[in-house]
């Protein structure tokens, strides 16, 4: 009787371990822990049979390549799925729905390219942790990811895991269906900026994991996201930081805000000048710029000078019209005065004008000038070479001559003197 208690004693003890009726073939089972491992390169598809008790189920076969609903049969127990490494590329609708008490699923490290929109819908919603790190293939992919998110009635979700998979870009509201979410991990990515309503929708948050990703900088719409955030843990290192005028904003929010940031990662990868200075403290000094802050507050006294001069102006320009108003009758008289005098000049030069540039006044000759003064004539004009002109005395006949060919002044004077 002693040895029949033995042998049974021995006998559950190396058989309850490994289940050896009920677990499946190159599977290993442990009741205690009420865990299945199956880990095997010849596993095309999930495994059936996987005993009742099992609540952990770790499968890594690397040729699974699709799920779906009857994958998962008779699993109602499981709380904790592995399905990691399998190269899985389809997920069928309804894929979970069996796994009613699921909690912890893991599809890391596959090729997921077709994601049906209610692929993770499961009847009560009992989800809690989603981890999907390297396992989007391509940027449909996340398209289909997005709706499912959206689709799957993942209200309970509290973890989220998406890093290493080349994210570029996040679409807007990936997340905005996921109230009840508290850790997002986005690290590993290719993540260039953070825009406005990236992070809508979840109000409970309290880790952000943005770190290894191609951050340069932070704007405007991207800080007012961070600060909308709270104070909760974000971290923000070892992203390739340029350190010019426009992170100025950046490093300002790093030294007031009130949110875990992990400041000693969060450095400069250039200038040359400023790699691997830390941004927090950094100010627009170091960076060779001008706080515009200050610029603005600096020229407002100036501009405050600007404006009471142009009122000062304005008002003596009036003042001055006022005055002008006032005198309208004697500025009239002053200006015709003034017309009329300007007119008087330009008459006097116009009459000089005239007489100089009269062409027969312009060749007197100078025998005759006595004679012209005297009778207070201009000067005549020089007269033709076949022609005589002699001025007679006043009670001289005057004879009229007639012409002859021209002659000596000497004789001309003789003949006259004849006569």
């Amino acid at each position: 009787m002693c040895f029949f208690a033995f042998g049974v004693f021995w006998g559950i003890l190396l058989c309850a371990p490994y289940q050896c009726l009920e677990c499946p073939f190159d599977c290993e089972c442990f009741a205690l822990t009420r865990t299945v491992k199956c880990v095997s390169k010849e596993i095309l598809t999930v495994p059936q049979s996987i005993p009742g008790y099992a609540q952990a189920v770790i499968i890594t076969g690397r040729n699974i390549h699709q799920i779906g609903p009857d994958s998962f049969t008779k699993m109602e127990n499981v709380t904790n799925i592995i399905l990691s490494n399998n190269r899985i590329t389809d997920m069928a609708s309804h894929s979970f729905s069996p796994l009613i008490h699921l909690r912890f699923l893991d599809l890391s490290e596959n090729r997921l390219a077709l994601i049906h929109p209610e692929a993770l819908r499961i009847p009560g919603s009992p989800l809690r942790e989603l981890n999907l790190s390297r396992s989007l293939h391509d940027l449909p992919a996340l398209k289909d990811l997005s709706a499912a998110l959206r689709w799957g009635r993942l209200g309970g979700l509290l973890r989220l895991d998406l890093s290493g998979n080349h994210l570029a870009r996040l679409p807007l509201g990936l997340f905005s269906h996921l109230p009840e979410l508290r850790q997002l991990f986005l690290a590993n990515n290719s993540l260039e900026a953070v825009h406005s309503g990236t992070f809508s929708g979840m109000n409970r948050l309290e880790v952000v994991d943005l770190t290894h990703n191609a951050l340069v900088t932070f704007g405007a719409d991207a800080l007012q996201e961070l600060e909308r955030l709270g104070n909760i843990r974000i971290l923000l290192g070892c992203n390739p930081y340029n350190c010019s005028c426009d992170i100025v904003h950046f490093a300002a929010w790093l030294n007031e805000s009130g949110a875990q940031v992990d400041l000693d990662a969060v450095r400069c990868a250039s200038p040359r000048e400023l790699s691997n200075t830390r941004l927090r403290g950094l100010n627009v000094h170091a960076i060779g710029c001008v706080d515009p802050v200050r610029t603005e507050v600096a020229d407002l006294p100036l501009q405050t000078s600007y404006v009471f001069l142009g009122l000062v102006l304005g008002f003596v320009g009036m003042l001055f019209l006022f005055v002008l108003y006032l005198n309208r009758e004697g500025m009239k008289k002053w200006i015709i005065e003034m017309r009329d005098a300007f007119r008087d000049v330009l008459e006097g030069y116009h009459y000089r004008y005239e007489i100089d540039s009269d062409p027969r006044l312009g060749h007197m000759p100078a025998g005759n000038g006595g004679s012209g003064r005297d009778l207070g004539l201009a000067p005549p004009h020089q007269p033709t070479s076949d022609t005589c002109i002699v001025t007679p005395p006043a009670d001289t006949q005057v004879k009229e001559l007639a012409t002859s060919p021209p002659v000596s002044p000497l004789g001309s004077f003789h003949k006259g003197r004849n006569i």
